[in-house]
């Protein structure tokens, strides 16, 4: 089952575990839109893998099922993204 963490490890932007502009990749590194739009290639900056859009999780199955609590940061995410561009509202 997938963590679901709760936020982009990039720019600290919360995701909820029904939004549907969350992205990871095969190691459910987390990244908001935003951020995945700046990424050289589109790739998940910590591991080179593809990132695809993270599904959702049903309001009903989250009871028995929560999404993760921890808050995941990568602190070379805005030296790997592509310069000039924005980072979460914020340039990079």
């Amino acid at each position: 089952m997938l963590e679901m963490r709760p936020n982009c490890e990039c720019c600290d932007r919360d995701l909820s575990p029904a939004t549907d502009a969350a992205y990871i990749c095969s190691f459910e590194c987390t990244w908001c839109a935003d951020c995945v739009r700046s990424f050289p290639g589109g790739a998940c900056p910590n591991c080179g893998g593809s990132l695809q859009l993270r599904p959702t999780r049903a309001p009903h199955k989250l009871a028995g099922a929560p999404a993760s609590t921890t808050r995941v940061l990568s602190p070379g995410c805005r030296e790997t993204a592509a310069p000039g561009s924005v980072l979460g509202g914020v340039p990079a």
